[in-house]
Order: C-alpha cells, then sequence, then structure tokens
C-alpha cells in the first residue's frame, strides 16, 4: 500500500530486457535501508526489491506489468519516481494507491499559474470514465486532486493542478507532450464500479458455465 507521496527520485542504472519483461537496477537513496522483498513503487508501480546494495536495488517487471505501465520505454539514465510501502504508523498524505497500473496516458501540456502548474493528460475512456472532478488519481505514482474531466470523442483530458514542491521534487517538469505516464484511477472508485455492475448484470446465469463444468 502506497500513498502517492514521492520520497525521492532514482536514476535507472541499467535494464535487462526479455521479450515481454524486464529487470530494473535502479540507483537510489533513502532513508533507510532496504529488506530483501520489500516494495517500492517505481512512477508509481509496485515492484519487489530482488537485490540491493548502498545506494540501488534491483525489482523484475514481469510480462503482464510490462504491458500495462510504460516501464517498458525507460532507459539507462532515466530517472523515475520512488515510494517505498507506507509504513502501519504512518501519516496518509496522499490517498489510497495500491501501485497496481491501470494503464498509460500521454502527457499534453502544462501552463504555470501562479503558484500552481496545471498539467493536462489525455487517456482512452476506459480509464476517463473514472475520472471525477475533485477525484483523485496517480499520475506517474503522484497523488494528485483532479481540477477538470473532459470528454473529446472516444478519448478523455483531465488537469490537475500541481504544487512548487510536486513538480521540482518528481519527474513531471521532465516531461514532454507526447511522452506515456502511468495511471492508477481511485481503488475506491474501481471497487464501487465493479459492485455495482454486478448488481446491475442478469439475474439469470443459466447462459454461464457453471462451477460444476469445470470438475
Amino acid at each position: 500500500m502506497f500513498t502517492g507521496i514521492i520520497e525521492t527520485t532514482g536514476k535507472i542504472k541499467s535494464i535487462s530486457r526479455g521479450t515481454k519483461s524486464l529487470t530494473l537496477s535502479v540507483q537510489a537513496e533513502f532513508d533507510s535501508g532496504l529488506v530483501l522483498g520489500e516494495s517500492i513503487a517505481v512512477n508509481g508501480t509496485c515492484l519487489t526489491v530482488t537485490d540491493f546494495g548502498g545506494d540501488w536495488f534491483a525489482a523484475d517487471v514481469t510480462p503482464e506489468t510490462f504491458s500495462r505501465t510504460s516501464l517498458g520505454q525507460l532507459h539507462t539514465d532515466s530517472i523515475v519516481n520512488l515510494e517505498r510501502a507506507m509504513k502501519a504508523d504512518g501519516r496518509f498524505g496522499g490517498h489510497i494507491v495500491s501501485g497496481h497500473i491501470d494503464g498509460t496516458a500521454r502527457f499534453l501540456s502544462f501552463c504555470k499559474e501562479e503558484n500552481a502548474v496545471n498539467v493536462s493528460v489525455v487517456m482512452e475512456s476506459s480509464l476517463g470514465e473514472y475520472m471525477i472532478e475533485k477525484g483523485s488519481v496517480a499520475i506517474d505514482g503522484i497523488s494528485l486532486t483532479i481540477a477538470s474531466v473532459k470528454k473529446d470523442g472516444s478519448a478523455y483530458i483531465i488537469s490537475v493542478a500541481v504544487i512548487p514542491h510536486t513538480w521540482e521534487h518528481t519527474t513531471l517538469a521532465k516531461k514532454k507532450s507526447g511522452d506515456i505516464v502511468n495511471i492508477e484511477c481511485d481503488v475506491i472508485g474501481k471497487y464501487v464500479r465493479h459492485f455495482v455492475s454486478l448488481k446491475d448484470a442478469p439475474k439469470d446465469m443459466g447462459a454461464y458455465m457453471d462451477f460444476e463444468s469445470y470438475h
């Protein structure tokens, strides 16, 4: 479990590439030591530490994660957002973030407005339908509040207001138009929608294969 409050940024030291998988080595410094098997969100993607040294750690990216995220576009020296899993006695500074990426979006633009940077990203409808004004979204692992949502054909454009600290201490300032970012929709919204869809599902289940047929 994460909160979307980025702890630090890291740099990709090396990447071992499979056809649909990766092994990442990330240079990063944390306030306390790592342990094998702990979870770290890399650009919002929950990964497991498989090896580490004084200022680096390694993690595997499985085919499922590879297909859902932007991690396949990383290269040596890429800068990534990092957050270690939340401690049980920690403050919940952002929102509930699972580290399970729902899909990707494209960075559109940003503009500065006094002490805020307004960032716009565009995504397909399967993600956009979970976006609500004043709701929460994690973009590359950063907990952000949605300022506006606009539907444009089959696409959704959302805008978020970023404070100077977040702009300066995450990867957002390095983004260019067209760059791919990871999106995690609000987990509470996903559960609500799922259970509502079950409620509205057809009552006659005779058309579906039943459990006993698997024996």
